[in-house]
């Protein structure tokens, strides 16, 4: 018996040679390779944790990590002619000061783009319950009050009918 019989043989399919018939009360063990399991998605969304950066900011940051592994590597190549005793150590040492200002650089070019994005254009803040409330009660004023104008208006073009006394 090859596999493909086994397994057949196993969902119920042909009886294997010799093998008892089941009786009907008797337990299925083999329900749960019946039954297919219920797909599962390989990966599940989760809502992300904080909010994407702006373009503009996120451009600086990929900027910045591109200087900062550029000199990481040139230091370490310094380092490694230096060790050798290359002719190549001092040209290296020169190029990786030059790239530690312009790394330096990157990463405050990142800080300010931060700072300047967000003076342009806000940050989102959740305000507080106390804020939340003040704000209701004034909006309640300001419709209070355009409700009153608009009924002295209605009056006024009425020209006086339905007032109760005359002035």
């Amino acid at each position: 018996m090859g596999t493909a019989e086994r397994h057949q043989a196993h969902r119920g399919g042909v009886r294997a040679q010799g093998a008892k018939p089941r009786s009907p009360e008797a337990p299925d063990y083999d329900m749960a390779a019946a039954v297919p399991p219920r797909a599962r998605p390989l990966w599940v969304e989760e809502p992300a944790r904080r909010r994407r950066l702006p373009d503009p900011v996120r451009t600086a940051a990929v900027r910045a990590v591109l200087f900062i592994a550029v000199t990481l590597i040139q230091a370490m190549v310094a380092f490694l002619c230096t060790m050798a005793g290359s002719w190549l150590a001092f040209p290296m040492v020169i190029s990786s000061v030059v790239s530690t200002v312009a790394a330096t650089w990157g990463a405050l070019d990142v800080w300010v783009t931060r700072q300047v994005w967000n003076q342009r254009n806000g940050v989102v803040s959740t305000p507080s319950s106390t804020a939340r409330a003040l704000r209701r009660e004034r909006r309640r004023a300001r419709r209070q009050a355009r409700a009153a104008e608009r009924a002295q208006a209605r009056i006024r073009r009425r020209g006086g009918a339905g007032q109760l006394s005359h002035p």
